[in-house]
Formats: structure tokens, sequence, C-alpha cells
């Protein structure tokens, strides 16, 4: 009997993570397993979702570019057509807001040239998040955090909004959609540095740009044309250690959503008691779990 107490308190250590000396009861036990059957159960769910995932899969696509310089300078050469491209630093999910209160944009990649020149790599599953106003403020964004007090405003470094959408979002068949500002009385480019192009991932041409977006589209390491982009993806999918930092980005994604969601369910409370109108400000932060200041945001968006 003792011996069958002691391996399950030594099964309690090893399941729970817990040192004990106690020793553990069937129920307890029973517990203890449950849990650990619910965490293989999101351990195999997350596992096949990291068999479906693609590069152009925002979740994929974090970990794929992550202190990865190379394969973010081989994508932007492809993209750009600057076959010389150097890209000298780059950044995952780079969280931009220099202004207080302005809405904060968390960009997929960020890079920089030798010339200081500014990338952002953004893929967008969905027409929707590509919105040419999204484009706009992403751009507007990079200015802002790349002009400083006492700078003049010509010491702006070129910046490049890159959207790679999963559908053709023109429609018109073209591997890239480049866009810039013109004077339209001249004709001529406006010329103010700023560039923002729109990737279609359902092309398939003989180019580059059309491999690439093969390989954007791949489940599977083996399908793709690139060995920068397999290579990594392989990793990724098939390398334990690669397989472990997905499944956490995952579960950090789970758990950012679940916040999301949280957040979101506050609000609305907000809003709801304002249009009551029957409560202090001060009541409703109380009751949301916002702040009072938060509160008073809220009621500025709800008026405006």
């Amino acid at each position: 009997m003792e011996n069958k107490q002691h391996l399950l308190s030594l099964k309690k250590w090893r399941i729970c993570g817990i040192m004990t000396t106690e020793n553990l009861g069937a129920a307890d036990y029973r517990k203890a397993g449950d849990i650990m059957n619910e965490a293989e159960r999101k351990r195999q769910q997350d596992l096949e979702r990291l068999r479906r995932l693609r590069p152009i899969d925002d979740d994929f696509m974090r970990c794929l570019f992550k202190d990865n310089i190379p394969l973010a300078e081989f994508v932007l050469r492809i993209i750009t057509g600057k076959q010389d491209l150097i890209i000298t630093d780059c950044e995952t999910q780079k969280d931009m807001k220099r202004l207080a209160g302005a809405r904060s944009v968390c960009l997929d990649a960020y890079g920089t040239d030798p010339d200081g020149k500014k990338y952002d790599l953004e893929i967008q599953r969905q027409e929707k998040g590509a919105d040419p106003y999204r484009a706009r403020y992403h751009s507007s964004v990079m200015d802002v955090e790349n002009l400083h007090s006492g700078q003049e405003f010509k010491e702006l470094p070129d910046t490049y909004t890159i959207f790679i959408i999963e559908k053709d979002f023109y429609g018109k068949g073209e591997p890239v959609y480049p866009i810039e500002r013109i004077n339209l009385a001249t004709g001529k480019s406006f010329e103010d540095g700023e560039h923002i192009l729109y990737v279609n991932g359902e092309y398939r041409g003989e180019s580059n740009l059309g491999k690439l977006m093969h390989d954007f589209n791949c489940t599977q390491a083996s399908d793709m044309n690139f060995e920068l982009m397999a290579d990594r993806t392989r990793y990724l999918k098939e390398n334990p250690k690669g397989v472990s930092e997905m499944c956490r980005i995952m579960e950090d994604m789970r758990n950012e959503s679940l916040k999301e969601g949280i957040q979101e369910e506050k609000k609305m409370t907000v809003f709801r008691m304002l249009e009551a109108g029957k409560y202090l400000l001060e009541e409703i932060a109380n009751i949301s779990g916002l702040s009072l200041e938060e509160v008073n945001q809220l009621k500025a968006e709800r008026n405006a």
C-alpha cells in the first residue's frame, strides 16, 4: 500500500509540476489526469492547425520572418524588384504608437535598408483588412515613427507599405499594384517618398513573384520553389524546437483573442450603460472594470 501511495505522489509531482510529500488521493489523481488530457487535446488541435498553416496565414508568417533577415530581404527583393536590396534590420509584430490617444498599429514585418528606407510587409487574408485607408494609416504611422523633434521634414525616409493579399484585390490579374501619389495638373509623380504596393496572392505566373506567391500558399515545405522559404517552413513544422515555438505562439494568440473578447464585452457594457443614461461615469467604470479615462474616451467616441 505504501508503495502505491508513494507512486501516486510521484505522479502528482510529474503531472502538475509541484513538489509535494503528500499522498495523492484517487479523486485528485483523476482530476490531474483530466487536466493532462485537456492539455494534450489542445496540443493535438494545435498540431493539426500547424499542419494546415501557410506563410500567408498571419500566425505562421509571424514566426517565418522572426529573426530572419535573409528571408525578409529575399521576399522584399522579389516584390520591389530591387535585386540589390539589403535589409539591415527586421522586426516582427512591431508595435507603433507615438501619439497619445492615437490608434496603435502592430506591423507584421518591419525592415530597414542601409539608406534608412523603411519597409512594412503585411499579410492580409481578407480584403477588408487591405482597405486603402488602412494602407494610408500604416504609411503615416511609419512617418511619425521616423521623424523626431528638431528634424526637417525632408529627412523623412522613403517608406514602402506592402500588402500581400490572398485574393486579387483589384481583380485585374496584375502581380503587383503600385500605388503612388501624382500631381493631377502635371501628371508627374509627387515624389514624397511614400510607396504602397498591393501584391496579388493569387498570381501564379512563371516569374519569381508568381513562384513566391505559390510558396506563400503552400502548407508543405516540399511543395515550395524557394529553399529559404522551404527551410524555415520545414523547421517550424517538422523540427521539435520549431514546432514548440509555433505551439507557444498559437497559445499566446489564443490567450490574446480571449483578452480582446473580454475587453470588447466591457466596452459593450459601457455603451449600454451610457445609453441608459442613469449611471454616473464613476459607476460605469466600477461596473465595467474599465478605468474612468477609458470610459470618458468611449463616451467621446459615442458622441462623435
